[in-house]
């Protein structure tokens, strides 16, 4: 939802902060807050007025009329407002039909007045304009205020004057220095009201007294999605739940999960003990399920309303439902048990397979409290992937201990809440399609009949049952086959938002579109619903994308490759390519607002659908007005975008190539239908596919409060398309455009077919308001109810079901008695031309196998979380295990224990540098000196190392440990090396000697001496080391060969390694890496030093260098 209650509190501090700004001329609002963990002494010590003044007391918790309903305590001193709220904090009231318990309270001075003095303020936003209301009298027994109230519309693309004020709204006000005074008030109020994003504001009253203006009562709205605008301003908002139902730290957390995802998360507890609990996955699809378990009579025992959609990853599924399972089970049991009602139209875009296994985490995880519980799991779903989704579901319900049931688009969306509430049989075979693009899967011709057979036993089959109580009166076919020439008078000169922009057709088979964002799965979409219509070119031209140069992505145009210009500035492709008449706007809500006004700027666009959700409304305003003046039809925000079958769709619309296969997305049939949700025109296509002859058009125009364009805008346009013969609409609780529908069907403007249904019947059963998935989707008044409307609708002469669940029935049976006059002929099927499918979605779906390029054992970051060695990046970081814990885990596949850690730890540290005249640090400097990068200059350090330098470890643990192992005596090992001309590697050093030892050596031989279980090579090193040192001082044991015999002791002796891996990584290589990794942090350093010092290109200096030169030459 954009638009929020907000408490009283939260709108007078915004006022207190921004109003005076803007000239209003208004006392600040003083106020305190109290709940139950309000401390009353700290209280008046921080707001000593409270002790001097009358005051007022009241609940801050969305409540209206609370003068009405005696919840306004009057003239009562500091004492006698404590007693006011203890008798009633915490305790249950009833308002209306909802029942909740005062918890919130606020406090003011008592403002003396008389009755003349109150007036009333109120500005609210819609569509077009924003209106102010005013009136002359206010206070408790102002009456209906909209019949009273004086009216002043300010268009959005215009600005309010005081002239306008004064004139319009204060004709009663006959003070003139009063009028002035109340002018400039409602001037600056309505300046915030449009700066701060707010989209309701009343005051009731407005006290104006002869020297100062009070507000008194105070009820606003905020769009919430301009929080990334407003925050500055605003500061934290905390937006509560409407009254009657207290705040759950579960919906918090869901709300947090949804700010921080791209997708869309939403939950609602209805009623913590309720036995039936949804997981649906779709905004409309959400509601469509709680319509549905409502009008099969459980409304009082549904638990909550919530959805998911827009991609959610298998993380954030998992934790949605893991949500849901924790209330559902830590609530009491039920003795019918309880159900779980996993539901979902078809997707769009969103992975079926891999929210599923988000969902199958969380039920594996609960599955003990699922059977003591008594559950029974009930799943419809399709979309990308929902084969394997479902055989991943139906293969785990087999093992889970209590019924799962699975389902996919042959069954109706809503069928599994009928057998969920044991209202319809639930059939015996399972439910599996059996094709997948344009691929038939082995075995499926058999089992597709079997299943036939059993759905039709059942009553789910194709033939759709004729229910519907109304009967089919079809105008004369002279009206229906018209030119369109009539509703085209009647659209001229309206005003119920049908514009000369959507007087045409917006898409045939030679549409070409541009789209913004480098949405590259979406453009292969649309390629490949552009070859299986067989077009003869791509409908998508270029690409636009600022944020990198011009440049060309690869396609497939269904066999072949093509390649598709991108380009940075929106003017270059537009100046390019002269036939582009549609824009495809991916843009995020921040930039949307931005990049459709830089595309209106050329005449040559015609339609902009804008997907993003979360625009802010006032945006989306002004995009509507400057669309209007150019004539050009917007399709959103917030939505999936439309289809034109055979010949065009935007984006994502239509799901995967399976789906468009299915509903026959890839040939026109009759029917055109409009939405609002994109989620469930994909299940409209579906419906009307099975029901009809297909779908000729269908747009959903998006989910928010004022869409580009509106369901008359489009209806029209089906009207006078003489192809279309039957439509479909599907609204939604909230807004009153479908009215504008019943008048057009009354005064003859839509004289074709229409079946109608509005969803969110379910919003009149509960006792407290729920704001649904869609942010336009919330009844502000009786009238704007889907039952309401859907009467309307049927009273219009609309084909209106009793349900969602017969929408299909009705739209058949109106159907067929198109077929049945003539003025539908069913016309051959053509097979589409076949696509190939991807290889990476083949893979996924199991098709093909083919063998990896590369494997690995140690990392991957495939999943939600990265994981090393099968410990997962959090638990990495939570046990605290180190760089030593981490090198344990890439390098050896296992957590070791703590003492090797720390040894691998220690080694790097005592490894990290040796001073700048070494041969590493020396060409690492050199290369920083000559300007190169950091890792040029790491790199040219880092080849040097070998037996020579720092690489001697390795070496040194082969000859040690052969010497050990063929059980070699020290005093032989060493005249062993000596005859055969060999250095023991390990043993000398340049400086160090016995007598000036290598502090690094001690250190590390103490801790190994200590910590390691065994050490026998390291002891023996140190015996070769006394037979060495005899001989000359320096031919102490190393860095290097400490290092190296304590690595192959650890190998050896700590229980971790078999003998066979132990000899392997010394075999590989593997101790030298200590060395490099170590000396890698030395080097960095050196290059940082003398970038940091501003250090010249290096020469080394000629009387460094011996020049021998042959004599011949000198």
């Amino acid at each position: 939802m954009s638009a929020k209650a907000i408490t009283e509190a939260t709108g007078k501090d915004i006022l207190n902060r921004h109003l005076n700004q803007h000239g209003a001329g208004a006392a600040n609002c003083r106020f305190a807050t109290v709940n139950a963990d309000t401390d009353w002494s700290k209280l008046s010590a921080d707001q000593p007025w409270l002790l001097s003044t009358p005051l007022v007391v009241k609940p801050d918790q969305l409540i209206k009329r609370r003068g009405k309903l005696g919840l306004i305590g009057v003239k009562k001193n500091f004492e006698e407002v404590k007693q006011w709220i203890g008798e009633r904090i915490n305790k249950d009231q009833k308002i209306g039909n909802a029942v909740g318990k005062l918890r919130n309270f606020i406090i003011e001075p008592f403002i003396p007045h008389t009755e003349a003095e109150e007036m009333y303020v109120c500005i609210y936003s819609h569509r077009s304009a924003d209106t102010i209301l005013f009136y002359h009298q206010g206070g408790v027994d102002i009456g209906d205020v909209d019949a009273k109230a004086v009216k002043l519309d300010v268009k959005v693309d215009s600005t309010l004057s005081l002239a306008d004020v004064k004139t319009t709204l204060l004709k009663a006000i006959t003070d003139a220095s009063k009028k002035e005074r109340i002018a400039k008030f409602i001037y600056g109020l309505y300046a915030t009201f449009a700066d701060l994003y707010f989209t309701y504001l009343e005051i009731n009253p407005l006290v104006v007294t002869a020297d100062n203006l009070y507000i008194l009562d105070l009820a606003a709205k905020l769009d919430s999605t301009a929080d990334f605008i407003c925050r500055p301003k605003w500061g934290e908002i905390d937006y509560p739940p409407p009254f009657g139902r207290d705040a759950y730290p579960e919906e918090a957390y869901i709300a947090d999960l949804d700010a921080k995802s791209g997708a869309s998360l939403k939950l609602t507890i209805l009623n913590r003990n309720g036995r039936i609990w949804t997981m649906v996955a779709g905004g409309g699809a959400s509601v469509i399920y709680s319509d549905t378990i409502c009008d099969l009579g459980g409304a009082s025992e549904l638990a909550n309303y919530g959805e998911y959609s827009g991609a959610p990853s298998e993380q954030q599924t998992y934790e949605y439902a893991k949500t849901i399972l924790n209330l559902m089970t830590s609530s009491p049991k039920h003795p019918d048990g309880k159900v779980l009602i996993t539901g979902g139209g078809i997707a769009n875009f969103t992975n079926v397979a891999a929210t599923f296994q988000g969902i199958i985490t969380a039920l594996r995880e609960f599955q003990p409290k699922l059977v003591e519980h008594n559950v029974s799991i009930f799943v419809r779903r399709a979309g990308p992937n929902y084969q394997e989704g479902l055989r991943r579901m139906r293969d785990f319900g087999s093992t889970l201990g209590i019924p799962l049931h699975v389902f996919g688009p042959e069954t109706h969306m809503t069928a599994i809440c009928g057998m969920a509430l044991g209202k319809r049989p639930i059939p015996q075979v399972a439910s599996v399609e059996f094709s997948t693009a344009n691929f038939l899967l082995p075995g499926g011709q058999q089992a597709q009949a079997d299943l036939k057979e059993a759905n039709e036993a059942a009553g789910l089959g194709s033939a759709l049952r004729s229910t519907t109580a109304q009967s089919i009166k079809l105008p004369p076919i002279s009206a229906d086959e018209s030119d369109g020439s009539a509703t085209t008078n009647h659209q001229q000169g309206q005003s119920n938002g049908a514009n000369s922009s959507f007087n045409r057709k917006f898409f045939s088979n030679t549409t070409k579109a541009i789209v913004w964002g480098m949405q590259q799965r979406a453009v292969q979409s649309m390629l490949d619903f552009d070859f299986i219509c067989r077009r003869d070119e791509p409908s998508v031209v270029a690409m636009v994308y600022p944020f990198t140069g011009d440049h060309k992505q690869k396609y497939y145009w269904g066999h072949k490759e093509i390649l598709i210009p991108v380009y940075k500035k929106m003017s270059d492709a537009i100046h390019k390519h002269k036939e582009v008449d549609v824009m495809v706007n991916f843009a995020s809500l921040r930039s949307a607002y931005d990049s459709t006004l830089e595309v209106l700027e050329f005449p040559q666009i015609r339609t902009v659908a804008i997907i993003a959700e979360g625009i802010p409304e006032n945006m989306t305003r002004k995009l509507i007005v400057e669309a209007n003046k150019k004539g050009v039809a917007i399709i959103g925000p917030a939505t999936v975008g439309g289809v034109k079958p055979g010949c065009f769709k935007i984006g994502n619309t239509g799901g995967m190539l399976d789906n468009i296969l299915h509903s026959k997305l890839y040939r026109p049939g009759s029917v055109a239908y409009v939405s609002r949700s994109g989620g469930m025109s994909n299940e409209l296509n579906n419906i009307i596919s099975k029901a009809t002859d297909g779908v000729i058009e269908g747009i959903a125009i998006g989910g928010d409060r004022y869409p580009g364009s509106t369901f008359m805008d489009h209806i029209l346009r089906y009207q006078s398309d003489p192809e279309t013969k039957l439509l479909v609409l599907l609204g939604e609780v909230g807004g009153t455009e479908e009215y504008d529908v019943c008048a057009a069907i009354k005064d003859g403007r839509i004289t074709k077919p229409l079946v109608a249904w509005c969803i969110g019947t379910c919003a009149s059963m509960f006792t407290s308001e729920v704001q649904f998935g869609h942010a336009g989707s919330c009844a502000n008044s009786d009238r704007e109810t889907a039952t309401a409307k859907n009467k309307a609708l049927r009273e219009a002469g609309a084909y209106v079901p009793d349900s969602f669940d017969t929408l299909g029935e009705l739209i058949h049976h109106v159907y067929g008695e198109l077929v049945k006059t003539g003025r539908i002929v069913p016309r051959e099927e053509v097979p589409p031309p076949t696509v190939p499918m991807d290889y990476s979605w083949a893979r996924e779906l199991g098709l093909i196998r083919k063998p990896a390029s590369f494997m690995t054992s140690i990392c991957d970051e495939r999943g939600q979380e990265l994981i090393y060695a099968g410990m997962p990046i959090s638990e990495v970081l939570n046990k605290d295990v180190g760089i030593g814990g981490v090198i344990s885990l890439l390098w050896f596949q296992r957590c070791l224990p703590p003492y090797v850690c720390k040894f691998f730890e220690m080694c790097l540290m005592v490894t990290a540098d040796h001073g700048p005249a070494v041969s590493g640090a020396h060409n690492t400097i050199v290369c920083a000196r000559a300007g190169k990068d950091l890792v040029s200059s790491v790199v040219s350090g880092l080849l040097t190392i070998g037996d020579r330098f720092g690489g001697a470890l390795d070496g040194s643990a082969r000859q040690f440990s052969e010497a050990y192992d063929t059980n070699l005596h020290p005093m032989e090992f060493v005249n062993k090396m000596r005859k055969e001309g060999k250095l023991i590697l390990g043993i000398g050093h340049r400086v160090k000697s016995i007598n000036n030892p290598d502090v690094r050596v001690k250190i590390i031989k103490e801790f190994v001496l200590e910590n390691f279980p065994q050490c026998p090579l390291l002891k023996y090193a140190l015996e070769v080391e006394k037979i060495t040192t005899n001989k000359k001082p320096n031919l102490i044991l190393n860095v290097d060969g400490v290092i190296a015999t304590a690595f192959v002791d650890m190998l050896r002796n700590s229980g971790s390694f078999t003998s066979e891996e132990a000899q392997e990584y010394i075999n590989v290589g593997a101790i030298n890496s200590l060395f490099v990794l170590g000396r890698s942090i030395g080097f960095i350093g050196h290059y940082m030093d003398q970038k940091r010092l501003k250090q010249g290109l290096y020469r080394h200096p000629w009387d460094d260098i011996s020049y021998v030169i042959p004599e011949q030459y000198n």
